[in-house]
């Protein structure tokens, strides 16, 4: 073996003479005993076939994923879209079943939050909208007022009073407050205005029945010292009162007829309400110096809205009267009062009332309820009686008086109202009332008054 090697490499690496003469078919020769002598070596073949098999099972797997891999990108392009949105499909269903909550809830969620996103969509919508169409809406309206301008002012004027006309007609209508029948005379020689009240027609219903309990108070302004007052007639829209009024201007002024010029007749036409304020219909104003008084005048006028008096507000009163004849016992509750005006620096006052029954001027008896601290609406419930005997009760008079309450100075008095001989309205009204029902309360609400113009007509007599 060593011998074939060396003559081997003798002839591969030999000389350069030996080299030259070597021929190709000896190069072949060489070349044919080195594979003899290496298949004939045992020891040297088994590393070579070792490799060979892991190199060919490394070869087959990788063709076998690259073959694999292959497949798969051809089958993935092949898909149908249809089979892809199953997959997701059902791996979105399976998902949603591992949730903790309900799938109704979810699905509920999911609306709510599309109903807010389409809510939102659309605000935004009209927002956008809306502020592209204001712009197009204000030059339409220029160009339209433009347009009405050039086709003449004149038109545009007569449109406007018509429209005018309009307004005022539908305003009186619904101003319809009723209709007065009133009388005028004048006599020169005892100066006396002489004012007849005869009938109303169609007044406004005032009260929840849809009627009224109307009466007409009479004055002249700016006097304003006497007034007179129809009866009421009750639940009537038309009533009827034939009544007449005698204004004495000589009575305090002394004032001629040159003078009578200056005043304005005022006829006032209310609805009485026992247990609150009465409510003004209206009222009718006559300046006299419009009026021809050298004849008679007998005329119907309208009913207008009238203006609140501006006379300060002293409060109201409560009052129960209540007589019983056989005994000849009268008694005085003091109920309540309200609105008082404020006396104090504090804005309240110190309440209380006096009660004073008198007859021809002359004081019979005096009492007083308490007094109520701090309050311009005070709640007394204070019965008083007097003895007054049957044959006197037309003759007597009551007089209440409510007074501010001062520790250190004196009392002032708040506001004032009467009832019996001599009253007027409301006063009248009540004490004909508790007559007219003996051995029964009936109560009534009264204006307070100034103390002035109470104690005039406390001493004026009765016409």
């Amino acid at each position: 073996m060593y011998s074939n090697r060396c003559v081997v490499s003798i002839l591969i690496s030999g000389g350069g003479g030996i080299k030259g003469n070597l021929s190709t078919a000896d190069m072949r020769l060489a070349s044919v005993g080195v594979r003899a002598r290496r298949a004939a070596e045992p020891s040297e073949p088994e590393p070579e076939e070792a490799t060979e098999p892991v190199h060919h099972e490394h070869s087959h797997t990788e063709h076998h994923e690259h073959s694999h891999t292959e497949h798969h990108e051809h089958s993935h392009t092949e898909h149908h879209p249809g089979h892809d949105y199953n997959h997701m499909k059902d791996k979105f269903m399976n998902e949603l079943g591992h949730l903790p909550i309900p799938v109704w809830a979810v699905a509920a969620i999911v609306l709510v939050v599309l109903v807010l996103v389409a809510c939102l969509i659309f605000c935004l919508f009209k927002k956008c909208c809306g502020k592209k169409k204001k712009p197009k809406k204000v030059r339409e309206r220029k160009t339209g007022r433009r347009k009405k301008e050039k086709e003449g002012e004149g038109e545009a004027g007569e449109k406007e009073g018509e429209v005018k006309k309009e307004g005022e007609e539908e305003e009186k209508e619904q101003e319809k407050l009723g209709k007065l029948e009133f009388s005028l005379d004048y006599n020169f020689t005892d100066a006396q205005l002489i004012v007849g009240i005869l009938q109303a027609q169609d007044l406004a219903a005032m009260d929840m029945g849809g009627t009224s309990d109307p009466y007409v108070k009479v004055f002249l302004l700016p006097d304003k010292k006497k007034k007179y007052e129809t009866k009421v007639q009750r639940k009537n829209l038309c009533p009827v009162f034939n009544e007449t009024f005698i204004f004495k201007l000589v009575l305090v002024f002394q004032i001629p007829y040159a003078e009578l010029g200056g005043k304005t007749l005022v006829l006032q036409v209310f609805d009485f309400d026992r247990f609150s304020k009465h409510d003004m219909i209206g009222e009718i104003k006559i300046p006299m110096n419009s009026v021809d008084l050298g004849q008679p005048l007998q005329q119907w006028r309208d009913v207008e809205s009238g203006e609140k008096e501006e006379q300060e507000k002293l409060g109201d009163i409560c009052v129960s009267l209540r007589y019983v004849p056989t005994a000849g016992k009268l008694t005085v509750n003091i109920m309540e009062a309200k609105n008082l005006k404020k006396m104090d620096v504090g804005g309240l006052s110190d309440p209380y009332v006096k009660i004073v029954l008198q007859q021809n001027g002359k004081r019979i008896k005096k009492k007083k309820t308490t007094v109520k601290k701090n309050t311009l609406n005070p709640y007394f419930n204070e019965s008083f009686s007097f003895d007054v005997p049957f044959e006197q009760i037309q003759k007597v008079q009551v007089v209440l008086t409510v007074f501010d309450y001062d520790k250190l100075g004196s009392n002032d008095p708040i506001g004032k109202t009467f009832m019996g001989y001599g009253a007027t309205g409301v006063g009248l009204r009540h004490w004909s009332e508790m007559l007219a029902n003996p051995r029964r309360p009936v109560a009534q609400w009264h204006t307070l008054l100034p103390e002035e113009e109470v104690d005039a007509a406390v001493k004026a007599k009765p016409r």
